[in-house]
């Protein structure tokens, strides 16, 4: 089948580019004789995974409890739940996870973690985990300085087993231009550093130190202490990383196809794909280097002005030759929400439609007698 025979709104993903990607991230990994545990959020597919996995990902990070019990479906070895557990409900997940795979859980407050072991004992488990460090996004973690301390307050926990530490420098994606990403970069690695170091001084041993996020991969990459990266955009990229020069247009794998359905002014035009396919994202964090909700590819002259949930208004700057029954790509300001709003991308190579991906991760997490 060809593109153009395809029923729109249609979420594509080029299978060529999917695949470049992935090997390029891999091959750098590989070169610093760092590991790739990529973030599985950004895409919730079987197969991407099953595509890094090939490429030589030794573990995964994941967003969801839900995507931690799929791949471990899988077989994968090495699953690391991004976030503190609390609910009785989720920490029996973590419980039968542990059980099953080498499972690391995330830990940044005593009373979780208290939590956490209690269940752990009762079922005679053990939790491996590692701290939380904060480099600057403020969200979850312990600030450097107080790792040791941290650390420490842990120590009572007996079936809770400390593997290392992780961070993540999402406040990167507040980034306006290329120029930015450094201070992001010296952020991160100088956080993780100065918490290595506390922690090892004091007798820690740190198997795993992990950290990363797309925009900083190139940058953090070569850093000493670091030595498991965790990006995930990078498999689609997207017009928040083509902001900062983290990716080119080459390199964004993932577009929305629509179809141009009216023409209600001279300067504007209806397409029928809206905020159920690209989301409302126009950046994170504060980030306003953002035009619009998205990029027309072969149309520079066009800004994504408005969404309603199932059209997009297009706006022209100058003469264009769009017209109605014009078909589209947009590169999405997020991939990481376009894919979650489907439940499978059509993969292609050029004009050809090849196969369907299933995004079959993806959903809240549900109850098991419901499932």
């Amino acid at each position: 089948m060809k593109k153009s025979e395809l029923q729109t709104p249609a979420i594509l993903v080029d299978l060529d580019i999917l695949d470049y990607n992935i090997k390029r991230y891999q091959y750098l990994c590989n070169l610093n004789r760092k590991q790739l545990w990529p973030m599985v959020k950004t895409h919730k597919s079987t197969e991407i995974v099953n595509m890094q996995e090939a490429a030589g990902s030794t573990g995964f990070v994941c967003g969801t409890l839900d995507e931690c019990e799929s791949i471990c479906k899988l077989g994968v070895k090495n699953i690391m739940y991004a976030y503190p557990v609390a609910s009785n409900a989720n920490i029996q997940r973590v419980i039968e996870l542990a059980r099953k795979c080498h499972f690391i859980a995330r830990i940044d407050n005593y009373d979780s973690a208290k939590i956490l072991n209690y269940a752990a004992e009762t079922a005679g488990v053990n939790v491996n985990y590692t701290i939380i460090i904060d480099c600057g996004l403020h969200r979850f973690g312990i600030l450097p300085d107080r790792a040791k301390d941290f650390a420490d307050s842990l120590r009572e926990f007996k079936a809770l087993v400390f593997k290392g530490i992780s961070t993540h420098p999402g406040h990167v994606y507040s980034a306006a231009k290329p120029e930015d990403i450094q201070q992001y970069v010296d952020q991160e690695t100088n956080a993780i550093k100065e918490a290595a170091d506390v922690l090892r001084a004091a007798g820690y041993a740190l198997e795993l130190v992990s950290s990363g996020s797309t925009p900083t991969f190139l940058g953090s990459i070569s850093d000493e202490t670091i030595n498991i990266f965790h990006p995930g955009n990078y498999v689609f990229n997207d017009c928040i990383q083509m902001s900062t020069n983290t990716a080119k247009e080459s390199e964004c794998a993932l577009t929305v196809y629509t179809t141009v359905i009216s023409h209600p002014s001279e300067n504007l035009f209806i397409c029928d794909a809206g905020a159920k396919c690209l989301g409302l994202d126009q950046g994170a964090h504060g980030n306003t280097a953002l035009k619009g909700y998205g990029y027309v590819k072969g149309h520079p002259e066009l800004t994504i002005c408005g969404l309603s949930e199932e059209v997009s208004r297009f706006h022209a700057e100058g003469s264009t030759t769009l017209k109605v029954g014009d078909m589209v790509e947009i590169i999405p300001n997020h991939t990481c929400s376009t894919a979650n709003l489907t439940s499978y991308l059509l993969g292609c190579r050029g004009d050809t439609v090849e196969r369907l991906i299933k995004i079959d991760m993806r959903g809240n997490s549900t109850t098991k007698n419901f499932r």
